[in-house]
């Protein structure tokens, strides 16, 4: 299986599959295989052990989890730590269980420094084994700048996907083909710092005095911001999975295993499209039992507040609006009785107002193009207009570990991954519907969209959701704040961690914005300047905020 795969005539769904069924034979035969070894002497021999971990701080594992599958499949013993793992804790199991390789693992840009971390703790404590890097916010630039270096006892590799991660730990474990490797990753290495410093002496950033002077302007003298129908908090406690299942985009769903091309079309693509249908059948009847079994629930907690920009921050009013209404759907709103109780909720002190902290693009632009801040997208204080800001945080995980631990007790990897892919589309899509909600009747300034799937999928609507983490406000320590001003805890269910993702998994949080001309865009690389200002904005050290905004640095941390 894993030769066939690493060969491209097998698709990950298929190894996945198979590994189902490997597992189960070798638990039934681990009795027999045992008594052999000690009948014999002979222990047995596999290709390798790795030592598989998602860093401290995250908790997203289903790239992690699919990689240590494949691996499995191709005879290498695989020790997976789970999510969650200190420095230590993989570096004690690595010498424990006399590792040939460890492989981290993460999504949130926080895990990248977490990474850098771990190199640098094996360095000092004398580790030699290869370091295999992974997961969706990983590159071959940021390895080779912001690990590599820091680990110089043996290889440091990033691995794009499963499909490498064979072909990579097989050569590892070869004296003659990991010299090859080695050799030629520092060599990629090499070649992309010199092209770093290149670039660093050819592209100048602008000033942030400059970059300021040239934000958008939202016409604060005729525009007229648009007040909600329903302003506050609102919960929902159970939305329909029925409903979230119209609005799935499915195209991430495919691209997590590893299946290039867009829903519908990659159904009848020529290469993967027997695969893409199988999967997709499998799915949908996953999805079935999910929503008859109850499998999984979906809770939502928006709100809607008076807000305005001061310079790159947005004030936040909370004070006077208080706290809306808690709901079960979007068509079944509670009793006055039960929105009075919620607003005076003595558990949720809320200060007369929240500072929320944004940065700026610096990018040399001509005069008509702005560089952008979100909180260009607010009325400046000093304008006098008032304007309004929302937020919003959404789960679609709650209830999954004990399907999940089911699943791993059956050896059945596959449904597992399936669940938790399952599980982050409906989260997605519980996004979708609430942003839609909020649109259409509780801020209401698109009463009569009737937006399709695609449409809604291509964004075609008006206003923004930018997520913390994201290029519009890469960083994530505004999560706490959000997660405050929401209730999120005690409301919907979730949590965050020190490293700031989202628990469960399948979470969604960030804000809205109502300016028709509102829109995404990248932040992109900050000056020392810029981290400085934004350091000082939020009380917070330069060291920290440089390592909250490590990987938008245009310069090296001294």
């Amino acid at each position: 299986v894993g030769d066939l795969f690493g060969a491209g005539k097998m698709f990950l769904p298929q190894v996945v599959k198979s590994a189902r069924v490997m597992k189960k034979a070798v638990a039934h035969l681990l009795p027999f295989i045992e008594a052999e070894k000690v009948r014999t002497g002979d222990v047995g021999k596999n290709n390798g052990t790795i030592v598989m971990a998602t860093v401290k701080g995250d908790v997203h594992d289903i790239g992690k989890n699919i990689v240590g599958v494949v691996l499995a499949c191709n005879n290498f013993a695989v020790i997976d730590l789970g999510v969650l793992v200190p420095a230590q804790k993989i570096i004690d199991t690595a010498r424990e269980v006399n590792a040939d390789m460890i492989g981290l693992s993460g999504l949130i840009t926080p895990s990248l420094e977490e990474m850098g971390h771990v190199a640098r703790e094996m360095q000092r404590q004398g580790v030699q084994v290869p370091l295999l890097i992974g997961g969706a916010t990983t590159s071959r630039a940021h390895t080779a700048l912001k690990i590599a270096p820091h680990y110089k006892a043996a290889p440091v590799l990033w691995v794009k996907d499963a499909s490498r991660a064979v072909g990579v730990a097989q050569s590892l474990v070869s004296a003659e083909l990991r010299a090859t490797l080695a050799a030629t990753t520092e060599a990629e290495y090499r070649a992309i710092r010199e092209r770093h410093r290149d670039h660093g002496h050819n592209k100048r950033l602008v000033s942030l005095a400059q970059a300021r002077a040239q934000r958008f302007d939202g016409d604060w003298a005729n525009y007229v911001p648009p007040t909600p129908n329903k302003p506050g908090l609102h919960v929902f406690d159970d939305v329909p999975l029925t409903e979230l299942r119209a609005i799935i985009d499915w195209t991430p769903f495919f691209q997590a295993w590893e299946l290039s091309g867009h829903y519908p079309a990659i159904l009848d693509d020529a290469v993967v499209g027997a695969q893409a249908r199988s999967l997709f059948a499998d799915a949908q009847a996953m999805l079935d039992r999910v929503i008859k079994e109850k499998w999984l629930a979906a809770k939502a907690v928006v709100g809607l507040w008076p807000a305005n920009s001061v310079g790159d921050d947005v004030e936040v009013y909370t004070r006077e609006s208080g706290i809306g209404n808690r709901e079960s759907d979007d068509r079944a709103p509670a009793s006055p009785d039960d929105a009075a109780s919620d607003s005076n909720d003595s558990r949720l002190p809320i200060p007369e107002s929240r500072l929320f902290h944004f940065l700026r693009q610096q990018a040399e632009k001509p005069a008509e193009r702005p560089d952008f801040c979100l909180a260009d997208f607010i009325a400046p204080k000093e304008s006098g207009v008032r304007d309004w800001i929302g937020a919003f945080a959404v789960t679609a995980g709650l209830g999954i570990e004990p399907h999940l631990e089911r699943f791993r007790a059956e050896f059945d990897d596959y449904s597992a991954i399936l669940l938790k892919a399952l599980a982050d589309r409906l989260a997605e899509a519980l996004a979708e519907y609430m942003h839609r909600h909020v649109r259409k009747d509780l801020w209401g300034f698109a009463p009569d969209e009737a937006l399709s799937n695609e449409e809604l999928i291509k964004e075609g609507y008006r206003g923004i959701r930018p997520a913390p983490g994201y290029p519009a406000c890469p960083d994530h320590s505004e999560k706490p704040k959000l997660f405050d001003l929401l209730g999120a805890r005690e409301h919907a269910g979730m949590d965050i961690t020190a490293g700031f993702a989202m628990t469960p998994a399948a979470a969604v949080c960030g804000y809205y914005f109502s300016h028709p001309r509102s829109q995404y865009f990248v932040v992109g690389k900050l000056s020392k300047e810029q981290v400085e200002d934004f350091a000082r904005r939020k009380g917070a050290s330069l060291t920290q905020a440089e390592y909250w905004l490590a990987a938008n640095l245009d310069y090296d941390p001294e």
